[in-house]
């Protein structure tokens, strides 16, 4: 309760807000970004969205996405604004290496940051911190934040329509773990409150590229790998193989659940070489620590079934490495 209240303090009168999110932002980061940036500017603020990198086409349709500004390439404009706002938001994330050089405008700035974040092992950056590892997506939580400081009048359809696509992408459209009847009553209120839940989903699985589509297909045709011994799945993809199917932000995103969903296969990865570094994307099921893989091993982190690393090394060497370290789990692997 004592959080709530300096929770409505800082929004007590009419300022100049920053929110962000993390780099590459999915539907829950620009959910979560963008439902409550239209809440803020309702209650008279001047609000920013302003994300580390650029995001998926297919989530431009979002309301007020094209408001939203790129660090990359508008630097100087959005320095200016950080520098003059009175208060911070940050949702999806909960260290600053996840907005990249972002971070180190965030961390220099006097205002006060607000996290508001579902994933393990925050850095602590943040003066106030909304933060439930037990919710399945930012969304939700945006939306709990709202009820408990008594916004929920602030929720239309357009603030509704954002929450609710986080809600549902985060949760695998109500299919992973901690998708209870909790998450199923705050989805029945955003639909209550405009959210179209059959055109959102349309939007975000039911409009796929033709270029998605074939690439999905050539990475389950020719670079699916199946390591029987330890009930693992993995893909990897180079550069020139984005290039030749022109696949941009996201569009990766979810092919490794095609992997997971094979027959007796408990950890899946999927190796993406971008520019600098080798993405990781890890999914698991039951009690396998995909987590802690990524923690340990990746630079990354996440939950325990979803999360994401890192590598320095060439796409190559890195599998190498992951093979390397697949005999350390064999014991949650194999039984």
């Amino acid at each position: 309760m004592i959080q709530i209240q300096e929770f409505k303090s800082l929004l007590s009168q009419p300022g100049k807000i920053m929110i962000t999110t993390h780099y590459k932002p999915d539907g829950d980061a620009l959910g979560s970004s963008l439902g409550l940036s239209l809440v803020l500017k309702s209650m008279g603020h001047d609000v920013l969205v302003i994300s580390p990198s650029d995001f998926p086409q297919y989530l431009a349709w979002l309301p007020e996405a094209d408001q939203i500004q790129i660090f990359p390439g508008n630097e100087e404009f959005c320095k200016g604004f950080i520098e003059d706002c009175q208060l911070i938001f940050c949702l999806d994330f909960n260290h600053l290496k996840r907005i990249h050089e972002l971070g180190l405008v965030i961390e220099k700035s006097a205002a006060p940051k607000i996290m508001i974040d579902h994933h393990l092992e925050p850095q602590g950056f943040e003066d106030l911190a909304f933060w439930d590892t037990e919710a399945s997506s930012t969304c939700q939580l945006i939306y709990t934040f709202l009820d408990q400081l008594n916004l929920k009048a602030f929720i239309n359809k357009a603030v509704a329509t954002c929450l609710y696509t986080g809600v549902m992408t985060d949760s695998g459209s109500f299919r992973f773990p901690r998708s209870g009847p909790e998450l199923h009553r705050i989805a029945a209120n955003l639909i209550e409150s405009g959210a179209d839940n059959v055109d959102i989903y349309e939007r975000i699985n039911g409009s796929q590229p033709l270029n998605r589509i074939q690439f999905l297909g050539y990475c389950l045709s020719n670079k699916l790998v199946i390591v029987k011994e330890f009930h693992t799945a993995f893909l990897s993809i180079n550069r020139d193989e984005l290039k030749q199917f022109e696949i941009e932000t996201g569009e990766t995103d979810g092919i490794v659940n095609y992997a997971l969903g094979i027959e007796s296969i408990k950890l899946a990865v999927f190796f993406i070489e971008r520019d600098e570094k080798v993405k990781l994307s890890l999914r698991s099921k039951g009690n396998f620590p995909a987590n802690e893989m990524a923690s340990r091993y990746f630079s990354g982190g996440g939950h325990l079934n979803a999360a994401g690393g890192e590598s320095d090394l060439s796409l190559d060497e890195t599998i190498k490495k992951f093979y390397s370290i697949l005999p350390e789990y064999r014991q949650l692997l194999v039984t």
